[in-house]
C-alpha cells in the first residue's frame, strides 16, 4: 500500500510542475495576457487532468509572483508595472554580478570544462535568435543559458532566485516586444561576448559586457516609457 502511495504522489507532483511549466510558457509566449482570468476548473478541463494537481501547480506559480489568486474569482496573470522591470534589472544586476565575480575569482579551473561547453551552445542559440527577431527561441535559450551559467557556482538557490526573476522580466517585456516594429534593436545578444570574458576570467570584461547589457535593458523601459 506504501508503495502505490508513492507512485501516486510522484506522478501528482509530475503532473503538478508539467501544468506549472506550460501555464509559465503560455505567459511567456502572450497567449495568457497580464490581468486575464481564470479558475482551476478551466484549466484543468483545459488539460483534461483532476482539479488537485491544476490548483497546486497555480499555488506554485502564484508564489513565483506570476499569478495572482482571489479566492472567489480564481486566478489572473500578474501585471508588473515598468518601476517593478526596473526593479527586476536591478536585483537581475546584483544576482549576475555576484555569480560572475565569483567566477573570474576562482580561476580557470572553475570555469572550464563540460558545463561550459553547455553554456556556449545555449548562447549561441540564444544569441542567434536575438539577431534573427525570433523571440520565442530567444526565451527559451535565454532562460537556460542564465540557469546554466548560475549553476557553475554550484548553489542552486542563486540559480534558482535568478531563474525566477529572468521570467518575471520577460513576462513583463513579451508583450511589448510581440507589437514592436524594432523588435531586433531591443534584443540582446551579448551571450556570446560574456561566455567569451568568462572563460578567459578576465572580470574586466565580464563587467563591460553587464553594464551594457544593463544600460540595453534601461534604455529599452526609457523607450518604452516614452
Amino acid at each position: 500500500m506504501g508503495g502505490n502511495g508513492s507512485s501516486t504522489a510522484v506522478t501528482r507532483n509530475t503532473l503538478r510542475q508539467q501544468i506549472a511549466d506550460a501555464l509559465r510558457d503560455e505567459v511567456l509566449a502572450g497567449r495568457l495576457q497580464p490581468g486575464q482570468e481564470f479558475t482551476v476548473k478551466q484549466i484543468a478541463e483545459q488539460y483534461g487532468v483532476s482539479a488537485t494537481p491544476v490548483r497546486e501547480a497555480l499555488v506554485d506559480l502564484s508564489a513565483q509572483g506570476l499569478l495572482d489568486s482571489n479566492q472567489h474569482r480564481g486566478f489572473k496573470v500578474h501585471e508588473f508595472s515598468l518601476d517593478d522591470y526596473r526593479c527586476m534589472v536591478e536585483a537581475r544586476s546584483l544576482v549576475v554580478d555576484g555569480i560572475l565575480r565569483h567566477l573570474t575569482r576562482r580561476g580557470d579551473a572553475r570555469i572550464q570544462g563540460q558545463a561550459l561547453v553547455s553554456v556556449r551552445r545555449r548562447a549561441e542559440e540564444a544569441a542567434r535568435a536575438a539577431r534573427g527577431g525570433d523571440l520565442d527561441i530567444l526565451i527559451g535559450y535565454d532562460l537556460r543559458f542564465w540557469r546554466e551559467l548560475g549553476l557553475i557556482v554550484a548553489n542552486r538557490y542563486i540559480s534558482d532566485f535568478l531563474h525566477r526573476l529572468r521570467v518575471q522580466t520577460w513576462v513583463f517585456a513579451v508583450p511589448y516586444l510581440r507589437g514592436d516594429a524594432d523588435l531586433r534593436d531591443w534584443l540582446w545578444s551579448g551571450h556570446e561576448d560574456l561566455v567569451d570574458a568568462v572563460t578567459k576570467g578576465d572580470a574586466e570584461a565580464v563587467r563591460a559586457v553587464i553594464d551594457a547589457y544593463n544600460d540595453h535593458s534601461l534604455a529599452w523601459a526609457d523607450r518604452l516609457e516614452r
